[in-house]
């Protein structure tokens, strides 16, 4: 693939590699450079599940976005919401529920710009550049004033993103902050890097392959570091689990008996 191919936006940064292209690669999309496919394949050294780890985490976000349109909620803020390689939210949620509204928010520039090539004539979706760790940027962008009505329940996917906000920089204070906002009913949906189940000399590798291959620096957390963030949030049935494990639709999504190799927790919460 060209590095200078007609979706990247003008001055794309191509000497690191972004978590939202490696993610991509690993989806089967053709959104990456060279730099990305290096670094996913240099994690997949190191754990040869982290492809699966992609997938998984990207079927978990789907179930959850059905549960919550099952639920009624009609609105969904999707920070952190990478490539939309496959497994659209908008789609999910449009097919699952008359009415869906979704913003995506991403830092990723390629993100962005595929997201809005996607999304062109669809005006009940958009997609804008935001950082996570500016929550009251996104809660006041246009967009989100536009398509999310707060006195109403609300979608909000934190998938595959907070690990990448260090413990100085408090996301917990951040999700409360957006969480805030969030009427009785709306959900929250996390999926997080985690340290449970591992050995704490293969967590710490993974982790070190990954702060040395992309743009982002991860952190691994336990299991009761994620479930804080569901404060003021009901979990549901089955908690906080391996996303395989997190209410497999059919019989081809039912987890493997060994989940020992899984890097991630997921799980879904409802606002009291």
């Amino acid at each position: 693939m060209a590095e200078d191919p007609s979706w990247a936006p003008p001055g794309i940064d191509t000497g690191r590699a972004s978590i939202a292209r490696v993610y991509d690669y690993w989806l089967g999309g053709n959104h990456n450079f060279q730099v990305d496919r290096d670094a996913a394949r240099s994690l997949i050294a190191v754990n040869p599940d982290a492809r699966g780890f992609a997938r998984e985490n990207r079927a978990f976000l789907a179930r959850a976005v059905r549960l919550m349109a099952a639920d009624g909620v009609r609105q969904f803020l999707d920070i952190g919401s990478g490539i939309p390689t496959q497994g659209n939210v908008h789609e999910i949620a449009q097919a699952a529920i008359d009415g869906a509204r979704v913003v995506y928010a991403d830092i990723d520039p390629v993100a962005v710009a595929h997201g809005k090539a996607i999304l062109a004539g669809d005006n009940a979706s958009a997609v804008i550049p935001a950082d996570l760790r500016d929550p009251g940027k996104i809660l006041a962008s246009p967009e989100v004033a536009g398509l999310i009505d707060f006195t109403e329940p609300v979608g909000l996917l934190l998938g595959s993103v907070l690990h990448f906000i260090s413990d100085d920089e408090d996301p917990w204070q951040i999700v409360s902050a957006l969480s805030a906002r969030l009427t009785a009913g709306s959900y929250l949906v996390i999926s997080h890097f985690t340290s449970e189940g591992r050995s704490a000399e293969l967590t710490a590798a993974f982790q070190k392959a990954y702060n040395r291959s992309v743009a982002a620096q991860g952190t691994a957390r336990s299991r009761a570091e994620i479930a804080r963030f569901f404060d003021g949030f009901d979990l549901v049935e089955p908690g906080l689990v391996f996303p395989p494990a997190w209410r497999p639709e059919v019989a081809a999504d039912v987890p493997p008996a060994d989940l020992g190799n899984f890097a991630v927790l997921a799980g879904a919460g409802r606002k009291r």
